[in-house]
């Protein structure tokens, strides 16, 4: 299911990401929710697709934090 807002994204994903990562995360799970609708693991190719959206434009740094590249 698509997420409205981040507050609504998975605690996994609010616990381990910055408030950028996550407005990234979400925005790339809403668009890949809608662009694989007609596939039966659409859920699960959308978090893929979130990932590596979040991937692309961050990276872990000292301590496992996530901040923008």
């Amino acid at each position: 299911m698509p997420y409205p807002t981040i507050h609504d994204l998975p605690d996994s994903i609010r616990h381990v990401l910055p408030v950028h990562a996550q407005e990234i995360y979400r925005a790339a799970f809403n668009n890949a929710w809608r662009e694989y609708a007609d596939r039966s693991d659409h859920e699960e190719v959308s978090h893929r697709v979130a990932w590596a959206a979040v991937k692309k434009l961050c990276r872990k740094g000292p301590g496992g934090i996530w901040e923008r590249k």
